[in-house]
């Protein structure tokens, strides 16, 4: 996430918090995926996010029916699916939680599959885990010569 955003950590658990129960990891899955779409094209269809997930359509229908009684999504007619402001914040959260354990396996020097490792972690880190990831990626950052003497480092 880009330095300077307005999203707030905390309101993302609790709405996650909120909503635990209902939502499993596969609908944080689906609904981080329409995120991405819907900040890129404002909307989202059933089919592109089946493709995008691969999986069949009409498992992408059950899922987004699930998401819009649960008031995160509104389903329009021809497979259209728009965010309501509980989707985009929960969207955002989701996405915001993907990119910070990404850059810290990046950080970590994990190369392969590391999209596999970030979909397995995610759904399993606790809110104090997750500001620790994000706190160190951060002064990684802010500290490139300590990036590059882990990097040299970790080849031995």
């Amino acid at each position: 996430m880009e330095e300077g955003s307005k999203f707030h950590t905390v309101r993302g658990y609790q709405l996650l918090e909120h909503n635990k129960k209902l939502l499993t990891s596969a609908m944080e899955d689906y609904l981080e995926m329409i995120y991405r779409n819907v900040m890129v094209d404002g909307y989202m269809r059933i089919n592109t996010l089946a493709e995008l997930l691969n999986v069949a359509a009409p498992s992408a229908t059950k899922a987004v029916q699930k998401l819009n009684k649960l008031g995160l999504i509104e389903y329009k007619k021809y497979g259209i699916i728009f965010l309501t402001d509980n989707g985009k914040e929960l969207g955002e959260f989701l996405l915001h939680r993907h990119t910070i354990i990404e850059d810290f396996l990046d950080n970590l020097g994990v190369k392969e599959d590391i999209l596999a490792e970030t979909e397995l972690i995610e759904h399993n880190i606790s809110s104090t885990t997750l500001d620790k990831f994000d706190k160190f990626n951060k002064f990684l950052r802010d500290n490139p010569d300590i990036k590059e003497k882990y990097e040299k480092f970790s080849l031995n």
